[in-house]
């Protein structure tokens, strides 16, 4: 099992002696992994589910935030939870996420990406709201061809975005494209991280007989795909209090990675139950 730290700075405040102290904190502890979420804009009366949220909540920018992130850790990697894929033209994104993996030594490697759920911040980025499930696959697509592609260019003719012969260099450290990892509490959510996916972080308040029927048609669309279904990461939200024997439970469904957020806004108290945690599900 894989753990990761989420950091919010809606919640914990966008203060970088403090990202730092638990970034520094997370990986000397043993995480794996540190993620940031991700909003764009935000609205007076926009709400997540039934909770309002509000507008002057400190959201920072997740990938500037990770190069920061990036350059005062060592061997962390870093994710995003997730990145709001539709709002983000995929041609500026691809060029970002291969920078930060080169400056960070290969560390770019859990991006997860949503489609968002407030009609207002789609808006604000010039996207219809309903095209936003396709311009995401769309978006998915982009990202691989120009990670992939060569000093004679790659072309795409999509619904969404178009382009011919371009180039995107610099290119992920060692590898041909970047992991993509899809966020989601629907169905088809789980059928996107199938096909085309390299993981499924299903959220969201979910039953566990609808999250475990989630994550068998990630793994039946994949079969129909033509992919494998066992290369492909089950990743769950955790929270600082579960237990190893919650963790042992969560590894016989076939989670293979638990991210967990801070329960305290205090920063002492914060990588105290990182410590804790630690020492309790065996972390080096």
């Amino acid at each position: 099992m894989k753990f990761g730290i989420i950091y919010n700075t809606g919640f914990l405040g966008a203060d970088p002696s403090r990202i730092i102290a638990v970034a520094r904190h997370a990986e000397d502890c043993g995480f794996g992994s540190f993620h940031l979420p991700e909003h764009i804009a935000l609205y007076p009366g926009a709400t997540l589910g039934p909770h309002p949220v509000a507008p002057d909540m400190p959201i920072a920018d997740p990938l500037s935030t990770l190069s920061f992130v990036a350059a005062a850790t060592r061997q962390i990697l870093l994710g995003t939870a997730v990145l709001l894929l539709p709002y983000h033209h995929p041609v500026v994104l691809a060029k970002e996420l291969a920078t930060i993996d080169v400056l960070s030594g290969g560390r770019m490697r859990l991006l997860t990406v949503g489609l968002g759920s407030l009609p207002g911040e789609a808006e604000a980025a010039g996207v219809d709201f309903a095209t936003r499930g396709r311009r995401a696959d769309e978006a998915i697509d982009v990202l691989r061809l120009l990670w992939a592609g060569g000093a004679d260019g790659v072309s795409f003719e999509g619904e969404f975005f178009s382009f011919g012969s371009l180039t995107s260099f610099p290119k992920p450290l060692g590898t041909a494209t970047l992991p993509v990892h899809v966020g989601g509490a629907s169905r088809a959510a789980a059928r996107r991280a199938g096909r085309r996916g390299d993981g499924y972080f299903p959220g969201g308040v979910l039953s566990a007989a609808e999250r475990a029927s989630q994550v068998e048609l990630m793994r039946e669309t994949a079969r129909e795909a033509g992919r494998d279904p066992a290369a492909l990461e089950y990743t769950r939200w955790g929270s600082m209090g579960m237990s190893a024997a919650d963790v042992e439970d969560l590894a016989g469904h076939g989670v293979t990675r638990v991210v967990v957020p801070a329960a305290s806004p205090d920063l002492d108290e914060q990588l105290g139950e990182m410590s804790a945690f630690a020492a309790r599900v065996g972390l080096a």
